[in-house]
């Protein structure tokens, strides 16, 4: 009887065992199975724009409702201060300076789809690594990473090319070159410099021909066509490329085929809020990267009807809203599938808003809230700082805040680590894991420095000192407001990273952002006694990172940026490009 009493015993500690393992806890369940992962990112919109991050008076009750149901960043950092190099930051989580994504020169962006320049191909973006762990990507929306290389249908910068199994938006970016009816935006000020250029040469050459004719000046004929020749070849050398632009840059795409050019800028939300819907609800049954990648609110502002005059700032208010509905539109859909709770969103912008973005008394572009600068400033806080928001119910605390350094290159290897992916053993990572700190697991980020650049130009470094909570930041460039105090480069448009439009700092402009967000009041060695000690730590951890890079081709060289003929992508025969098969659907 004993026996068989200590063989029943063993019998039900087996099963209970057996049962236990079969039965892993719900917490780590989550963390197991592979999330839907849904990245919402705004193109220029300023942390101060959207209510959550202090903004009372334009409404975003829905990236409002993704903060009281997810974790907000407060300190989350873009790697630059302008769109391509900063998205190539976030799908790649390096520096845009490692991918050869950042500029040598004034041209710090690709500059046309006909350019040569782009995202290399050796480069392994987040969605590379999620497509083979079996994910479906997809990338709706603005991409400016650029598209061909050598011939027009190479594709070689292409979404397509870099991890996503589906694409449908713009291949460049918005521009009010795209909308006739707006003022043309696109290097404004070298269009000036070259049709003066064009008018003097012109007046030239009819001078000297009336001279010839009325034999007040002793000028040959063939001198005379010669410069009329040139007079026409000057004039078609930037015409044929600037003087198309809206069919040149202006067009959407889906996957390698070009379906409108120049786009229908009337129906262009409507199509990419369809589209994002729709790709939810073609993958809601496998894992699914979606990246939303608004084109709201980089100017033009195209806002629909329905909201025009809604707010109280204007159109770029208006703007906003708009894109907070697009927001809600696709979360609803999320929920509607059924996938709230195994879904990641994260909501973020590329980079800070543009204060100079302006049409006489119509501001078109954002606010930064309480911190200075803006777009194109590598250092100020307001070019950089930026919303960030995730949401993952159930897995991460709803309502909860982090106040610790996070950047969007963080987001690389979070969805890797995620999907079960392995990251990248043979480059530099510049981001790191979040959810531990999302989920409260550790009290701080895992950054400890931060570096600030403006091009390849390292204007401010930031140093998370965790055991005092300062967070020191140092400036070695800053920009030259034009006008003096005026917070940013209205006189030119956006402020520059070099030159005589910088000022450079020994030492370094120091403050401790915990105290002093703002950046109003530099420290020095007569007000703070930790002066002298955090500037030299900011120095050696500067020479530390710079042994880190390495040279690599430069993507936005003045080679790589400029238009080329023979790379425009074209939905006709090469120069007659112009369709729209949206509308023959």
């Amino acid at each position: 009887a004993s026996v068989l009493l200590l063989c029943f015993r063993t019998f039900l500690v087996t099963s209970l065992i057996f049962g236990l393992l079969l039965q892993p806890p719900l917490a780590q369940l989550s963390i197991v199975t592979q999330p839907n992962i849904v990245l919402l990112m705004a193109d220029d919109l300023g942390i101060g724009d959207v209510s959550c991050y202090g903004n009372d008076t334009i409404r975003t009750p829905n990236i409002d409702r993704l903060a009281k149901e997810g974790v907000k960043l407060t300190q989350h950092i873009a790697a630059a201060p302008l769109c391509t190099p900063s998205r190539a930051a976030f799908l790649t989580g390096r520096y845009a300076l490692r991918s050869g994504m950042d500029a040598v020169n004034n041209y710090r962006v690709i500059f046309w789809n006909g350019g040569s320049g782009g995202l290399p191909s050796n480069e392994t973006t987040f969605a590379k690594i999620l497509q083979q762990q079996g994910y479906r990507t997809g990338l709706i929306g603005k991409w400016h990473q650029g598209v061909n290389c050598e011939s027009r249908n190479d594709h070689c910068h292409h979404p397509l090319n870099h991890g996503f199994d589906y694409f449908y938006g713009m291949p460049f970016t918005l521009i009010s070159d795209c909308q006739p009816t707006e003022t043309p935006e696109m290097d404004r000020a070298f269009r000036r410099k070259l049709w003066l250029s064009t008018q003097m040469i012109g007046l030239v050459t009819l001078t000297a021909a009336l001279g010839r004719l009325t034999g007040l000046i002793s000028v040959s004929w063939k001198t005379l066509a010669c410069l009329a020749g040139f007079s026409l070849l000057f004039f078609m050398s930037w015409f044929s490329s600037y003087g198309f632009t809206r069919y040149w840059n202006c067009i959407m795409m889906r996957n390698h085929e070009v379906t409108e050019q120049p786009m229908v800028t009337d129906r262009t939300t409507f199509l990419i809020l369809r589209e994002s819907i729709s790709f939810i609800e073609r993958n809601k049954h496998k894992p699914f990267l979606l990246f939303l990648s608004f084109l709201h609110s980089h100017t033009p502002l195209l806002t629909t009807e329905k909201f025009l005059g809604r707010s109280s700032h204007g159109l770029y208010g208006d703007n906003v809203e708009e894109m907070d509905w697009m927001v809600g539109q696709v979360l609803d859909a999320v929920d509607k599938e059924g996938l709230k709770n195994t879904t990641l969103v994260y909501f973020t912008s590329d980079h800070g808003g543009w204060l100079e973005r302006q049409e006489g008394k119509r501001q078109l572009g954002g606010w930064n809230g309480i911190y200075k600068g803006g777009k194109g400033m590598g250092g100020w806080e307001g070019g950089i700082r930026v919303p960030g928001i995730l949401r993952w119910p159930g897995v991460l605390p709803a309502g909860t805040v982090v106040d610790e350094p996070t950047s969007l290159m963080d987001i690389y290897p979070t969805v890797v680590h995620l999907a079960g992916g392995v990251l990248p053993q043979d480059r530099v990572i510049d981001g790191r894991d979040l959810m531990p700190l999302l989920r409260g697991t550790v009290e701080h980020s895992e950054h400890e420095f931060l570096f600030h650049y403006c091009g390849i130009h390292l204007h401010a470094v930031r140093w998370h000192q965790k055991d005092s909570g300062a967070i020191w930041k140092a400036h070695y460039v800053t920009p030259v407001f034009d006008p003096p105090g005026a917070g940013a480069c209205y006189g030119k448009g956006v402020c520059p990273c070099f030159g005589e439009g910088v000022t450079h700092h020994d030492p370094p402009l120091l403050f401790d952002l915990s105290r002093d967000p703002s950046e109003a009041k530099p420290l020095t060695a007569d007000t703070e006694p930790l002066f002298d000690t955090v500037i030299k730590k900011i120095a050696r951890a500067v020479e530390e990172h710079r042994r880190t890079l390495v040279p690599v081709p430069e993507q936005l060289s003045l080679y790589n940026i400029m238009w080329k003929p023979w790379l425009q992508p074209c939905c006709g025969t090469f120069p007659f490009c112009w369709c729209d098969k949206e509308d023959d659907n």
